[in-house]
């Protein structure tokens, strides 16, 4: 099937990751659909470059009725399924709703893929599913061990498209990208809670000592891996997406501040929160072999990022009282003093 006679349906698509999805799709000539909520983390906006040429739905996973009439309508060859839940934070301060989204919708994508003989199923998943891991990088094949409710909800949602690809031979992909960020990006998310705090000169709450570890990728680079295991990728098969470069969260805090001409002083070490991995890594060699690599190193994905939050300070100011409110029915981290020298590696 060439890539311009595809129809996909990206459920998710006014989402951080799923837009960058769409955009690319759409500039390549593929017919798009998008089917979207629009929760706190949705935005319309993010797909403001492409306006017009996307179908649009706003609807609810949760809700099969909704999702199998609008796959009956639209007759999609492939079905994306990026929508989900994500924050960890706010997954153990409530769990129910990421059960609802991450499994329930799930369940109800594969039901509506299944039904209507979608020829492709894509399944974003997490590094999160693999657990902590201190050596070494993860394969595919590695058991699969949550230790946070966000990614036990997105483990539980791999089993039952796996149950699908061995109970009928459901034509699933699955990909498990690891920690990214980039223009779009909702403000409670790492890298953007850095820049945004240190362009209003707050404080930067970072936990525990900042010594976790990340391994990061440019939301471009992760779109393009996607796209390429949709269209190269093995149905059944599993591919991680994963940029090889690990930082900190320090170091990470530190690059930024340096970046912004900032002073590290603005960083405020917080009481780590439980659940907390220390670090996730995974090897992404076999979709290295299907021909892909990142495009952006981490100090260009960085700078373009900083410079696209500095543009965009209106959206981004809007992000952020909405995200105020949330916060102020939160449990708030207590501070505790702890100094390191700037840029400590």
């Amino acid at each position: 099937m060439s890539a311009s006679s595809e129809k996909i349906l990206v459920t998710g698509g006014a989402g951080f990751v799923g837009s960058e999805f769409v955009r690319q799709a759409i500039t390549q000539g593929r017919r798009v659909v998008v089917a979207d909520k629009i929760t706190y983390a949705g935005d319309l906006k993010r797909l403001s470059d492409v306006r017009g040429r996307y179908v649009f739905y706003k609807t609810d996973i949760c809700d099969l009725k909704q999702l199998e009439a609008i796959v009956r309508r639209e007759r999609p060859t492939v079905f994306a399924h990026f929508a989900a839940e994500t924050h960890v934070d706010r997954s153990i301060l409530d769990i129910f709703p990421f059960i609802r989204s991450n499994i329930i919708g799930t369940r109800n994508c594969i039901e509506a893929a299944h039904r209507y003989k979608i020829k492709k199923f894509l399944y974003i998943s997490t590094d999160e599913v693999y657990g902590e891991n201190l050596k070494g990088r993860r394969k595919e094949t590695a058991p699969l061990a949550p230790a946070n409710p966000y990614a036990a909800t997105k483990t539980c949602a791999e089993h039952l498209v796996r149950c699908g690809i061995e109970a009928y031979g459901f034509p699933a992909i699955i990909v498990r990208p690891c920690n990214i960020y980039g223009p779009w990006q909702y403000p409670e998310k790492f890298i953007p809670v850095v820049i945004s705090r240190a362009l209003k000169n707050r404080r930067i709450p970072i936990y525990g000592k900042g010594r976790q570890m990340r391994e990061w990728l440019h939301v471009h680079d992760c779109a393009e891996a996607i796209d390429l295991v949709l269209q190269k990728g093995k149905s059944g098969e599993a591919y991680n997406i994963g940029s090889h470069f690990e930082s900190t969260n320090l170091e990470t805090a530190t690059q930024i501040l340096q970046l912004l001409g900032k002073p590290c002083g603005l960083i405020q070490f917080v009481q780590d929160r439980s659940a907390h991995d220390f670090r996730y890594c995974v090897d992404s060699c076999k979709i290295r072999k299907l021909g892909w690599s990142p495009q952006f190193s981490f100090e260009q994905g960085i700078g373009q990022t900083i410079d696209w939050h500095v543009r965009h300070l209106k959206w981004l100011e809007s992000k952020l009282t909405a995200l105020e409110q949330y916060r102020q029915l939160s449990t708030p981290h207590t501070p505790h003093t702890l100094r390191l020298p700037c840029g400590r590696k």
